[in-house]
Parts: C-alpha cells; structure tokens; sequence
C-alpha cells in the first residue's frame, strides 16, 4: 500500500524456495521456509517480525555442517503450529565412517505467541549403531524496519551492539535504533548448547545411541526497551496457551456446514484464518489486515472485514467500530493527512515511523474508511438493534458525517474527493492505493483531487444509514436532510458517471471533472452501495459477466479492454476476492442471485487449486484455463483478513438473508443454493441477547429453496420471499 564467509552457507543455495509457511500471532508473526528455517538469501521476506521490526532475518539448522533434507512440513488446521519432519543427507563420520541418508529423523515444532517465537526438536537414531553428531543453528538478527524490506531505501541506519552469552543457554542479540530504542533478540535455550561461534553459529554435540531420542528446545523473545518483557515459558506451556483460543472458532462464529465437504474446508480454513489475525485491544479483538505487508490496524480493511462478517458474527462489529471511533482524528494534520471526523487508514509501528521517515504512526490517508464507518455502524445496529453501542458512538458518527461535508467535498461539488497532503503519504486513497490504479482511457493517470465513483456510493450509503440513526435517536431533522442529500447525491452521481456508450460507471472524475472513462470493477461496487438505478445496474451485471472483466475466477479490478491492463498487475487487471465478495453482494442486492451465485463458484474453485484453500489477498487477472489454477501473484499478503472473510458475504449473498432484532425476524429473499450445494445448516446463529436459533437451507430444484427452522425463539418469525 505503500512507497512510490562461510562455505557452510552455501551449501543452503538449494533450499530457496517461494512456498513458504505463515505464523502469526497478534504483533509477531514468522515466514518460514518448507524446512522450517528462515534464509537470507532468496525470497528476502523470510525472517521474525514483531511490531514491524524484522528481529531474526536468518534461522538455518545443520547436521556435520550439512543442510537436513525435507521429508514433509504441515500447518495445523488452526493455524497455531507448524510442524516439520526432516533427515540426514548421507553424512561421512570419524574414521571413514558412513552415516546413511534417512538414519537421524528430526521432528521440529514451531509456534508463535505474542512476542515469542518457541521451537521445540526430537532428534532420533534410527541407525543399528551410536552415532555422534553436530547439529549447529545459524542465527542473525538484522533488525530491518518492515518498509525496509518491502523495498525503502535508508539513508542510516541503528546500531548493533554487543552480542552477549550466559551459561550455555542464554544469548542476547541488541541493537539501538536511531529512534533511540534498544531492541533485542533474546534467546533462552532449555538445552545448553556446547559452543556459539563466531556470533551467529549455535552449536550442539551430541551423542545418541542407537534408537535413542534427544531434545532441543529454544524460545526467541522479542523485546522493546518500552514493552514489558513476556515471562520465560516452556513450549508446552506456550501451546497449551495458545490452542484452545486459535481453535475455538465457534466463540466468534455460529456453526457453519454445508452438504459440500470441500467447500466446508473452505469455510473452516477461513474462520481459523481470520480468528488468527484478531488481535487484543481495550475494545475487544481487530482483525489485523494480513501477513506479511499489514499485519497491523486498517480501517477500510476492518471495517470491510466486519461487513462481511456481520450477518454471523456482530460482536467483532462493534469491537471494530469501538476502535475506530477511539482514533478518530479531531485535529487538522497535513503531516499524517488527518482531518477533523477522519477515521484511521492504518497505524505502524517500527523505528522508521517512530522517525517520521514514513507517516504512517497513525495515518488517515483514507477516503472511503469514514464513510464506511458510517455505514457500518447503521448495519450494526439493524443487526443488533444494540442501543447502548449506538448512543456510545453517537458524536463519532455525527463527526464523521460533518467531515464528508466539510472536507470530503471541498469544491462544493457534491461529490467527495481525496487529495494527499502528507510527504511520503498515499497519491490515491481510494482502495486501488497504487500510484497507477486511477487513470484516463488513454493511459495517463489522472490528476487530484479526484472523486472516485464506488466512493460516492460509500457516501450515498452513509447518508442513508445516518439519516436512519438520526431517527432512531430522535433528531427528525439531521434524518430528513440527511435523506435529501442521499437522494440528491443518487440523482447526481447517476447523471455524471454513467457512460451509455461504455455501458459502465466511469471509474472517476478527475481534478478538471473530466470523466476517468475507464471500465473498472470499482463500477462493480457501485451495486453494493444501492446508488444505482436499477435498470442501469443490470447494465452493469451483464458489463461485468462479459470476458473482458469475467476470467472465470472473478471480476478483474480493469477490463482487458483497458490501456492500462496487466493481469500481473496489482491493480490494474488482478482479482480480488474481497473486491468480487462487495461485487456479488451487490448483485443481489438488485436480485441478480444467481449472478452472484456464479461469482460464489468461481472463488470456491479457485480455492480448491490455492495451498490450504486459503484465498490470497490477489491473485492474476489470466483467463482461467482448463485444468489450472489461478496465476498466483508473487507478494500477496496471506492470511488476508478481507479474502478469507470473503467467503462469509459471498454467502450472505446467495441466501439472501437478513436478521433485524428490532422486529424479531429473520428474511429471506429468494435465496438460490448452487447445484454443488445441497443445503446449507447455521447452528448457533446469535439473533439477540442470549437468543440463538439453528437454521438449514435446502435446494430443491434450480430456483426454489427451503428454509427450516430449529429451536425457534419465542415472538420471533421467520419471512421466506420465493
């Protein structure tokens, strides 16, 4: 989203390798190779990071100076360890001795919990004789800043101190920022180790009988001379603590199965996905955007997060909004783009924001996360009809509603735009936040301020919720100017940025208000807003559903047909799921449900061809081909926390449900199950207070479906429109 020695060393040229694992933890996560190990060489992603600081950039283990060979490494389905099997390479011994390939087996696990990285090794003869051996750990530190990795160039750098031991078991890497803070590696190994050698070479004789097992244990805390250090722990007590939360998915979600078992794994996959980027605030869990880039607080991307998710789970909602609303800005500051009413774009930490040599300690270069706040906050409350909540963010709404006024509309217009202020801040602010996203049919990119088209449906929608609130809350008259501006803005918006000859929403309107004539699946998201005119929406459902935009996976983010068009691209031509999940959900807000039924199965069966069946934040705009998967994009973040939620609004969308507390019912209209699934069961399905309810959707025939009902509430109805 951002930013216009030794001969043992290369004999690990062979493990570079680009399928690689992820763990992640709160404010730490690891990106480990298939051997377990982290190289400095190749894909320079690997390492340990915690609060976006790279502390280890190299973790490498040997046998007699060799590198193990692979036998297998798997992710647990909950995402909480990584477990990995690896053995000798023949190996020659004192005396012309010759230890045979496949003779020791070592089992490594390795977990990650806040702050602390823990491996735990079984190391087992399996030869008919005693054996000697010596396993060694390369071990480095470069204390690399996040931005730094992904590409920024700095002028200085901290420095590394001294690099201290203690009894065989205990090795503290430092290193003293240039922000003044003193940040160290701190290795505590529950197995002494026999040497450490030449500052990164952790070394271990051992001696193993034959079938004998040894074990080697080690943790890394990563500490900040301003954060409390965590308590040493054994990995045993780190899993016991960290399992039961990662696998109790149902604390935050409702049971969801379906007649599919594959597509059953594509939803568990995504719960367990996303309940492993919720991180601890005063306000209940955040959904951390994703690994590696923006393991971090987004507003667009939690509140979008929370969108999808709402129907199930209105609890992280709240927690969502809660958050948000404590980071509201209330002052006026170019050097973070923060206006009175704006609502967060991202929070950072690491030594070059604490620097200002990016922007981004709390940075408000947004111009959709207000409004979707807004939003947000209007569909929670019909979700929860949870008065306490809404009176608690109240002001912050009323706030954010003054800014879209105030500052999103500086020119009067009526339509809100975005123009960067911060040095080394976002040139687009929209969700396309490339420098290349926004551009004119010809290939040039357009000029600020520009008014995007999805954004005035985000504007258009907040309006509409806000006006909704005021009512609840009794100010008649914000509700009914509120409602006026929304319909006049739907008049506007439909006369500007509808193109009959495109038969598309223009993707924008320039700084001069010249029309962006450009077919993009921005357009796509005009739908979810509902600022469409219906006949112009189905338009647009036939537009989009042509090659040009449909590959088979998805609705690519540019027509092929476009100047700009790169399906390797990270905007211009590339599919999103989260993108298609808001496409699809406007598709049935205007009926079109099997349309979104048809964007449903693309992003199923691409899953199914994805490692883990876990949907990348990208992946390329290519024609689907028979037989493949999609082209993977190279640097997508994964676990994503808005593309492995997508599969929740996607649901949404085909069941076409709705849960209003207020009137102790839930709808349904014309809700359309796929042939590959049968039927769709939600147990646990929290409707209000304490009242739960259990439902089963059944398919009957290509446009009929049944709803049945268990445990019903008392008062409550159930509203199926055929």
């Amino acid at each position: 989203m951002i930013m216009d020695k030794l001969e043992l060393e290369n004999d690990f040229e062979h493990l570079i390798d680009d399928r690689i694992h992820v763990l992640n933890h709160c404010d730490t996560f690891a990106i480990i190779n298939r051997w377990g190990d982290i190289t400095p060489n190749g894909n320079q992603v690997q390492g340990l990071y915690h609060r976006d600081t790279r502390f280890v950039h190299c973790l490498q283990w040997s046998i007699n100076g060799k590198p193990f060979d692979l036998l297998s490494s798997t992710l647990t389905e909950e995402n909480e360890t990584l477990s990995i099997d690896l053995c000798n390479p023949p190996l020659l011994l004192q005396d012309e001795l010759k230890l045979p390939g496949g003779t020791i087996h070592v089992h490594r696990n390795q977990l990650v919990k806040n702050g602390v990285f823990h491996e735990q090794l079984h190391i087992k003869n399996f030869w008919d004789h005693p054996t000697t051996c010596i396993l060694t750990l390369d071990l480095r530190s470069d204390f690399a800043d996040i931005f730094e990795v992904r590409g920024a160039k700095r002028r200085q750098r901290g420095t590394k101190q001294t690099i201290t031991t203690n009894k065989q078991n205990h090795i503290t890497i430092p290193y003293l920022g240039l922000d003044q803070v003193l940040r160290r590696a701190i290795i505590h190994f529950a197995t002494p180790f026999t040497d450490f050698l030449d500052n990164h070479l952790v070394q271990f004789n051992l001696y193993l009988e034959s079938k004998q097992t040894l074990s080697i244990e080690y943790a890394i805390h990563f500490e900040e001379d301003n954060r409390v250090s965590q308590p040493i722990e054994s990995y045993k007590q780190a899993h016991d603590f960290l399992t039961p939360g990662l696998r109790n998915k149902n604390a935050y979600f409702p049971i969801v199965e379906t007649s599919n078992e594959q597509f059953n794994h594509w939803i568990s996959r995504s719960q367990a996905d996303l309940v492993s980027l919720m991180a601890d605030t005063p306000f209940g869990k955040y959904p951390y955007a994703g690994v590696p880039w923006y393991n971090t607080a987004f507003g667009r991307d939690g509140l979008i997060t929370a969108w999808q998710t709402l129907w199930l789970a209105p609890e992280l909602s709240r927690n969502v909004l809660l958050f948000l609303a404590s980071r509201q800005a209330t002052t006026s500051d170019p050097t973070n783009d923060a206006e009175p009413g704006k609502i967060l774009h991202e929070t950072r930490n690491g030594e070059m924001v604490a620097l200002n040599e990016v922007p981004f300690k709390n940075y408000y270069g947004t111009i959709d996360a207000t409004p979707l706040f807004i939003m947000l906050a209007g569909a929670y409350y019909e979700r929860s009809a949870d008065d306490e909540t809404l009176q608690q963010l109240w002001p912050n709404i009323r706030l954010a509603l003054e800014w879209i006024d105030t500052y999103g509309d500086q020119d009067g217009d009526g339509f809100v735009e975005y123009h960067h202020q911060a040095t080394n801040g976002l040139t687009n602010q929209g969700w396309k936040d490339s420098y290349d996203a926004i551009s004119h049919a010809n290939g040039d990119l357009a000029k600020s301020p520009i008014a995007l088209c999805e954004i005035q449906g985000y504007i258009y929608a907040a309006k509409k919720y806000g006006s909704k609130l005021a009512s609840v809350l009794g100010d008649k008259a914000l509700a009914y100017q509120l409602s006026e501006q929304a319909l006049s803005l739907k008049k506007a918006f439909n006369a500007h940025f509808w193109d009959d000859d495109l038969n598309c929403y223009i993707l924008a309107l320039d700084g001069n208000k010249n029309p962006c004539r450009v077919k993009s699946s921005n357009a796509g998201q005009v739908l979810f807003t509902g600022i469409a005119y219906p006949h112009l929406a189905s338009r647009m459902v036939k537009t989009l559903f042509k090659p040009d935009f449909f590959c088979g996976w998805g609705i690519r983010t540019l027509s092929t047909e476009e100047k700009r068009y790169n399906p390797m691209s990270y905007h211009n031509g590339s599919v999103w799921p989260h993108d298609v999940s808001l496409i699809a959900e406007g598709f049935a807000r205007y009926g079109f449900t099997k349309e979104a039924a048809c964007l449903t199965t693309g992003l199923f069966d691409a899953s199914l061809f994805i490692p883990l069946q876990r949907l990348p934040e990208l992946f390329c705009g290519f024609e689907r081909r028979h037989g493949e998967g999609p082209t993977a994009y190279p640097v997508a973040c994964s676990p994503q926390a808005w593309s492995v939620s997508a599969v929740f609004l996607l649901l949404k969308s085909i069941l076409r449900i709705t849960i209003k507390p207020a009137q102790r019912s839930i709808y349904f209209e014309h809700p359309y199950l796929p042939p590959y699934l049968n039927s769709i069961t939600i147990k646990n399905l929290w409707l209000s207070n304490r009242q739960k309810a259990d439902l089963e959707i059944i398919r009957h025939d290509k446009s009929h479906a049944s709803i049945r009902w268990y445990n019903q509430p008392k008062d409550w109805k159930l509203v199926l429109q055929k």
